[in-house]
């Protein structure tokens, strides 16, 4: 009883400040009717928890009866849903459900209190986004239940569920950082663009980047600083994935990816110095999860996934790193997440796969250097050349250095 009066205190608190006519004093009696009820319930049965609701619901329809007499328009809808909410978070409470109780408590009270910024993200998104959240929901609850979950074809490596699966984290992770780039605006900081950047796509980041320099010389020093930290921020995106789709393995792949990307991220921070950017548009102007594009990574992760399959029985490991190169060049995520999955079925070795990665993650930054060469000014291509070209040394020596099970060096991996 004391934790309702507490959990409607918090709540309570918020909308008295914010004005409502619900406030610090309703709220934690509102929760505490839900415990009561659901503390005698547990004697008398259900119906006093039934009973307590109608009570609750003619309560709020009286009160807004009174204020629309009194001249009162507003009828405040969400503060009457989230009454409800605290009169069942009262009755759970008395369920013993305390740390659901408690989550739902601390997360009413921030939706409410998150009034501005939640209604500022719905007015800058437009029909495109609404749209790709609708692909979302299209591809994760439409299409992906419906799909066969059992392997097919040769090597038995093609699962139409498993590779649907991979396309909605993907989207998923895409889509959720352009949208936390809307919900913090168009302008944002060189860090956190950068950081977005890799989220969503760090190639699309960088073709965006080195065109614009064309139009804007001037900004070709911190494009360079956001596109590298985009390619750095891909190794965390990378190790993310690994912990979702097989988080046995982790330990034994993470290490150098961790050391890659602390290193690089060194360098962003002595690159961030030199530099001292005053702050860039991130340039992602289209929602990522384009229903095309999640059917194309869709089709390549499963040809990544037998081509690696088939390598590996008709080519051995070195046939791997060639696979892994060329499916890097455009992006990381089909290579990593089949690399993953093989590693976990115990197909492939730890040491092997995370190697697979790191090869894949290099062409991935030789194919953007390429694409910044081609697409940008000489100011940003001679930069983003010094900086990938850093991360270049750094993996190929992580590759050398980093000790493999049967022996030291680059010797055991090379010769198989």
């Amino acid at each position: 009883m004391g934790l309702a009066l507490g959990l409607g205190m918090i709540v309570g608190m918020q909308r008295e400040w914010a004005s409502k006519y619900a406030g610090i004093r309703t709220f934690p009696l509102i929760t505490l009717m839900g415990t009561l009820s659901a503390m005698a319930a547990s004697r008398f049965d259900g119906w006093v928890v039934a009973a307590a609701t109608v009570a609750l619901a003619m309560l709020i329809i009286f009160e807004n009866y009174l204020r629309t007499l009194n001249g009162k328009s507003e009828m405040g809808l969400t503060t009457d849903a989230a009454a409800f909410v605290m009169f069942f978070v009262g009755v759970i409470l008395a369920l013993d459900y305390m740390a659901p109780a408690t989550a739902v408590a601390g997360t009413v009270a921030l939706v409410l209190h998150w009034k501005k910024p939640l209604h500022g993200f719905v007015k800058r998104i437009g029909e495109e986004d609404v749209q790709a959240i609708m692909r979302l929901i299209l591809i994760a609850l439409v299409i992906l239940p419906v799909l066969p979950n059992r392997a097919i074809g040769p090597l038995e490596v093609i699962n139409p569920f498993k590779i649907w699966l991979m396309v909605v984290l993907i989207v998923g992770i895409s889509l959720g950082a352009y949208m936390a780039y809307k919900l913090l605006g168009a302008r944002v900081g060189v860090f956190l663009g950068g950081i977005l950047g890799g989220l969503i796509s760090s190639t699309a980041a960088t073709v965006s980047y080195a065109r614009n320099t064309r139009q804007y010389p001037s900004a070709a020093p911190a494009a360079a600083l956001v596109i590298f930290m985009a390619s750095t921020v891909v190794f965390g995106r990378v190790i993310f994935e690994i912990a979702v789709v097989a988080p046995g393995i982790l330990a034994a792949t993470a290490p150098p990816l961790v050391i890659m990307m602390a290193m690089m991220a060194a360098v962003n921070g002595i690159a961030y110095l030199w530099t001292r950017p005053n702050g860039q548009n991130l340039s992602q102007e289209r929602p990522p999860s384009d229903m095309k594009a999640a059917i194309v990574f869709g089709l390549l992760y499963g040809v990544v996934a037998f081509a690696v399959a088939a390598g590996k029985n008709h080519f051995g490991t070195r046939g791997l790193y060639a696979v892994a190169a060329l499916s890097g060049l455009t992006e990381m995520d089909a290579i990593t997440l089949s690399t993953a999955q093989l590693v976990e079925k115990g197909e492939l070795a730890s040491d092997i796969g995370w190697r697979l990665i790191m090869v894949g993650a290099m062409a991935n930054l030789v194919f953007k250097g390429i694409a910044v060469a081609v697409l940008s000014n000489r100011r940003l291509a001679l930069r983003t050349a010094l900086f990938f070209g850093i991360a270049l040394v750094i993996g190929a020596v992580i590759l050398y250095a980093w000790p493999s099970p049967g022996g030291a060096g680059a010797v055991v991996w090379l010769t198989g």
